[in-house]
């Protein structure tokens, strides 16, 4: 398939540039190997800043009485339902991208993209067939 722009990569970067180039009337796709957001959203970020979340939560509890609330009994964390949390959070957002980039008519292809030549990009597949997609613009983000 040939595309005005193609994006390897689906970061905070990626998406966004793909769903900018669809408003502007050119054919986009993205290449993701994993889950839509990139690793920013899937791995680190998000997924920290949500397991920061519950820390402080908890530390919240340690401390209540500093704010004027006695809790009663024993504060303990449930670390399963900490990263379940995380991983629940990342993966809401993730599903968000899926539906804008769906929204905007954003093809998404699944599996690994390199450079292949001018204007081309081979995706290797999850069962290591190759195929190559010809753009006018490759962008890596």
């Amino acid at each position: 398939m040939k595309y005005n722009v193609l994006i390897i990569g689906t970061g905070p970067g990626g998406y966004v540039a793909a769903i900018r180039a669809a408003q502007l009337g050119l054919k986009a796709g993205v290449v993701e190997r994993e889950s839509l957001g990139g690793i920013c959203l899937n791995w680190g970020c998000i997924p920290t800043k949500s397991l920061l979340k519950s820390a402080q939560v908890f530390d919240y509890f340690k401390h209540s009485e500093d704010y004027g609330i006695k809790v009663e009994g024993t504060v303990k964390p449930d670390f399963a339902a900490v990263v379940s949390r995380s991983r629940g959070v990342a993966d809401g957002m993730s599903k968000g991208v899926q539906f804008l980039l769906k929204k905007n008519k954003v093809d998404v292809i699944t599996g690994t993209g390199k450079l292949a030549s001018s204007g081309k990009v081979e995706v290797t597949m999850a069962d290591g067939k190759k195929e190559i997609y010809e753009a006018a613009h490759i962008i890596l983000a």
